[in-house]
């Protein structure tokens, strides 16, 4: 089963390019898309393998059901998308084969049972994703992916680099399979590891979008197609930041989980407060909706950090965040295209204009901020009881400060965004019925999540935090 997931969207990728057909385009992209959701959810009840290098655990479950949903979500988006682009049939093939590589690099690295082959996938995200960000082929779109391509390929160095100083601390067990490095963690040399941690920290945090390495996010979210965003902040995120949690657990077995914790507290924080300065005074509302993903990043490092419950509220935020953020960059792509600007200052009366994309950006920056009963809410206050549980009330503090800045600033942009008169030129075209639907499936299942967490999801929860 994995094998098809792994396999069929490079076969999927030839068809389309010798085809070129935009009906081909579509169905293949959206067979790929229910495919991988049928599959990641059979999974959560008969564990896979293929070969020994790719296997289904609990840690790992959880992230490939939120790969799969979003990517549902945003496939039915895409279709919306591709019937408004006046790109040729050649064009939107090549983009559709490298959303399906994409998302196959993506379930790579969610699957990897080995390091090294983890950072190959990781490798393979950036390579396939660096062609939906140039899809618009402007010249802000052509300098975003070469900044994407040159940060991300610098990180991946570095965390090429951790994982070569990891090796030089096996000794004579030289396996990078994760297994065998957690058996044999107490056996590693605690000087290469504690080398080789900041490295892979730094390495794989680039494209987590960590601050100070995250210059690439904020322009590559705001030219890319808004599906594209939607993917990169809901899914490629994640999957980067899976690579960060299999390593943070070598080290808790390794006995120096208090200096991963410490360094994931220093760069959570700094994420936070980034996103802080820049959001306060942001002119560009896909940027704005960049450096959140910077911030809710910060946050799960923070959580993680904490440890405890902060491992249980760090799951449940990435589910939250994923969601969230996949409607927010969705909505925005149906305000670009009714506003033609990514300027704050050129949107106003959005819920006059297009009432079911002003309350679906409403409910988003409610859903981002944490405002109950969206379960942000519910993770961010089991953050801080978690800091008041370790006695970190100045962290607490400052915590609080920088969200409270984040969710004014983000909401001056989403209210003067909504309210208003309607601008004039904006009632021509209407959006189909596609361009709304993924965003309101997404608030429905983050109003279920914070209503009362279904039994089924919170046993996968607390089993991918029992790993951690």
């Amino acid at each position: 089963m994995i094998a098809i997931l792994l396999l069929f969207p490079v076969a999927a990728a030839i068809l389309l390019l010798i085809a070129r057909s935009r009906i081909f385009n579509m169905v293949l992209m959206l067979g790929y898309s229910i495919m991988h959701l049928v599959l990641s959810i059979s999974f959560c009840i008969y564990p896979a393998s293929f070969t020994q290098y790719f296997k289904t655990d609990d840690l790992n479950r959880l992230f490939l059901i939120v790969l799969s949903v979003v990517f549902a979500g945003v496939s039915l988006n895409l279709l919306e998308f591709l019937r408004n682009s006046n790109e040729p049939a050649r064009k939107q093939s090549l983009f559709i084969a490298n959303v399906l590589i994409f998302v196959a690099a993506m379930t790579g690295v969610i699957l990897s049972t080995h390091l090294a082959l983890l950072w190959v996938f990781v490798e393979a995200t950036t390579l396939s994703s660096s062609y939906l960000i140039y899809f618009s082929r402007s010249e802000s779109a052509l300098e975003a992916t070469w900044k994407y391509l040159f940060i991300c390929s610098i990180g991946i160095s570095m965390a090429f680099v951790g994982i070569i100083l990891l090796s030089m601390g096996l000794g004579g067990n030289n396996s990078l399979f994760f297994n065998d490095l957690y058996a044999q963690a107490k056996n590693i040399n605690p000087f290469w590891l504690k080398l080789a941690f900041p490295f892979m920290l730094a390495g794989f945090g680039t494209k987590v979008g960590f601050a100070p390495v995250h210059a690439w996010l904020p322009d590559a979210h705001s030219e890319a197609p808004s599906p594209v965003s939607a993917l990169l902040s809901g899914t490629l995120l994640n999957a980067a930041l899976l690579a960060i949690l299999r390593i943070d657990k070598l080290m808790y077995l390794a006995g120096m989980k208090w200096y991963a914790q410490n360094l994931l507290l220093v760069i959570g924080f700094i994420s936070i407060f980034v996103s802080a300065v820049y959001i306060i005074n942001i002119k560009n509302y896909k940027r704005m909706l960049a450096y959140s993903s910077i911030e809710n990043m910060g946050i799960i490092a923070i959580a993680l950090g904490i440890g405890g419950i902060g491992i249980f509220a760090a799951i449940l935020h990435i589910i939250a965040h994923s969601l969230t953020k996949a409607a927010f960059f969705l909505t925005s792509g149906t305000i670009l295209h009714r506003f033609h600007s990514k300027s704050i200052m050129g949107v106003k009366g959005l819920l006059k204009t297009d009432p079911a994309a002003g309350w679906l950006w409403l409910l988003c920056f409610a859903g981002i901020v944490g405002i109950p009963p969206f379960p942000i809410f519910l993770s961010e206050f089991l953050i801080v009881k978690g800091m008041i549980d370790s006695g970190m009330i100045i962290q607490m503090v400052i915590f609080l400060l920088l969200l409270t800045i984040i969710m004014a600033g983000i909401g001056r942009v989403v209210l003067r965004m909504s309210f208003g008169e309607q601008q004039p030129g904006t009632d021509g075209h209407r959006e189909g019925i596609l361009a709304y639907v993924p965003q309101f499936v997404f608030i429905a299942l983050l109003l279920a999540l914070g209503f009362s967490i279904p039994n089924a999801i919170y046993t996968l929860i607390l089993k991918a935090a029992a790993v951690l």
